[in-house]
């Protein structure tokens, strides 16, 4: 898991930087998100069949994997206890997630503004 999980925190963060998307606080959240998607489809879903990365107008974020199971919260992870704490994180720094089913599975999205990606840029990296 941890392998899928790194490579694609590297895909991302090479595609940020193609985009002009890199060195911000913002770009550092979406390398959270896709790191929590990754480890979610991991543990609950029988692992990431694909991770589609679109930018536009937003940056999607889609992990395709092969069960129709759809997520769920943890109705109450408790805090410093590891687990259950993957969708609070995806819903609070995404602007807006969700799920949808397809064919061979389903795939969980999340999308951030362009705008919050381009603004904030850091010079200091």
């Amino acid at each position: 898991m941890r392998g899928h999980v790194s490579k694609g925190r590297d895909f991302t963060r090479q595609a940020l930087a193609d985009w002009g998307w890199d060195g911000s606080e913002t770009s550092e959240d979406v390398l959270l998100l896709v790191s929590e998607l990754l480890t979610n489809a991991a543990l609950h879903a029988g692992g990431c069949v694909e991770l589609v990365l679109a930018a536009g107008e937003v940056l999607r974020i889609e992990v395709f994997d092969g069960t129709t199971t759809l997520p769920r919260r943890h109705p109450s992870p408790q805090r410093g206890i590891p687990g259950g704490h993957g969708l609070y994180i995806v819903e609070r720094l995404s602007d807006r997630w969700g799920t949808r089913t397809h064919e061979n599975g389903k795939a969980v999205w999340a999308e951030i503004e362009a705008s919050r990606l381009a603004s904030g840029r850091s010079t200091g990296r």
